[in-house]
Order: C-alpha cells, then structure tokens, then sequence
C-alpha cells in the first residue's frame, strides 16, 4: 500500500509519498517514475492540496443500494459531469453559494484513472485504476430536484468548491473492501463499505469508455451510500476513505 499526496510549500508544489507522519518528496509529477528525492519534511509543514489535477471529472449517481431507498436499480450506471473548477483541497472551506438553500455533503470513494481507457473491457478497465481517494460530491439539493429546478446539474453539483478531494491516493488495497464514513461537527452521518456499490470501479470505467475516453488523470467519484444531510455555515464536514484519510473542510 502506498499513499500519495500532492503539496505546496515556501518552495513549490510537489507529489510525495506519506508514510504516517513524514512526507518523501517524489520527483515529477503522479504518474512519473516516483523515484525519491530524498527529501522529507513532517507532514505539519506542508500545505495539501487536492492528489491529483484531473483533465475532468465524471460522477455515478444511485451507485449504493443503502442509498437507493425503495427505488430500483439502474441498469447501467448513471453519469454526469462535474466541473474541474468545483475542485477543493483539503482543510480548505466549502463555500455556500448564492441563492442555495439545500446544500448536503456526499462522501464518496473516487477513482484516479492511470491509463487513457476507450472501449474498454472490464479487465482492462481494473488494469487502469492508479488508486482510490476521497471526496465529497456536494450538492445542493434544490437546484437539483425542487418545484424550479435546473434543467441541468451544473450549479447543484458543479458550483464552486462542490468537489473537495483527498488527502491522499491510495494504492495497493482492495478498492471493493474500503470502510467509507461522512461526519458532520463529529457526528457520524454515513458509514458503509465500498462492497455495497452497485457497480463497481472496472465496470464503471468500462461503461464511461464507451463513449467518453478516459485519460491518465481523469477522475470518478463513484456515488454515495445511505442517507445525506445538509450542511449549513459553521460546520465541519470529514469523509473518511479506510486507509486514504480524512478529507476534513469546513463550511463557510
């Protein structure tokens, strides 16, 4: 298992290696050769940004059956689209926009795609997955499905700061076993495990390269379990990934 972040300091923004408390500065970028710098600095002294800096982002939608309540299945998974710009680093705020009224937070697995994927079979599909993260695919919840709602999900999920990520990639672990909990001011608001996904992260990037080619970078958050709860200025919200960390923000 290894976890990689990505970090600024005095110097510059860098990809390391975390291995409890220190950071190993690795030369290049993510998907570079992860050849040591040899240098280490305690994680206290750098700021973490998001692990990755995706070309774009694709979502799954009613992808947990905790999640589904007493609607069926999909049979096929349900995309959409979020904006690069809805991208937030950890510890950084999620900013309640103008005119929302509904804001909840989405805990979330999210994929790290490798290799470029286009017509891909599952196998190959599983080949790709560089590794997992965390994120909060926030939305609000009016915009998405009230009496006036958007034709589109563009503000309800792609506003700005609506796609925090992180703290670190996670590789090596079974990405079908992971503990995934959301806590709101320290209360547990959702825990389940990766097993309960519908569709799983092969099967997910098959699907998407069918028709939208996937490339090195690209990421996928991969759909929410149970039940959500809105978020209001002043709170905390942490989705915590089983070996990947706490994704903590605060609400502004």
């Amino acid at each position: 298992m290894t976890k990689y972040i990505r970090y600024s300091t005095a110097s510059g923004v860098s990809y390391g290696t975390l291995e409890g408390d220190t950071v190993h500065q690795i030369q290049g970028g993510l998907f570079d050769a992860h050849t040591p710098t040899g240098v280490t600095l305690p994680l206290s002294a750098v700021k973490l940004l998001c692990p990755c800096e995706p070309g774009k982002i694709l979502a799954v939608g009613r992808n947990y059956r905790s999640h589904l309540g007493t609607r069926p299945e999909p049979p096929t998974p349900e995309m959409f689209y979020k904006p690069v710009s809805a991208l937030q680093n950890p510890e950084d705020p999620i900013e309640i926009p103008r005119d929302a009224t509904d804001v909840h937070s989405e805990g979330e697995m999210v994929v790290v795609v490798g290799k470029n994927l286009r017509h891909a079979s599952k196998e190959e599909a599983a080949g790709a997955i560089f590794g997992v993260t965390a994120g909060n695919d926030v939305s609000d919840r009016n915009w998405q499905h009230g009496e006036k709602k958007d034709l589109q999900w563009w503000r309800a999920k792609g506003s700005d700061t609506f796609a925090p990520l992180g703290p670190a990639i996670v590789t090596g672990v079974d990405y079908e076993k992971l503990l995934l909990q959301t806590r709101i001011n320290g209360e547990t608001v959702q825990k389940q495990y990766t097993s309960d996904l519908i569709f799983d992260l092969p099967t997910v990037l098959s699907w998407i390269s069918e028709w939208v080619t996937l490339l090195q970078g690209d990421i996928i958050y991969t759909g929410t379990p149970g039940n959500t709860r809105r978020m209001t200025a002043g709170d905390m919200v942490e989705v915590e990934l089983e070996h990947a960390g706490i994704l903590r923000n605060p609400v502004r």
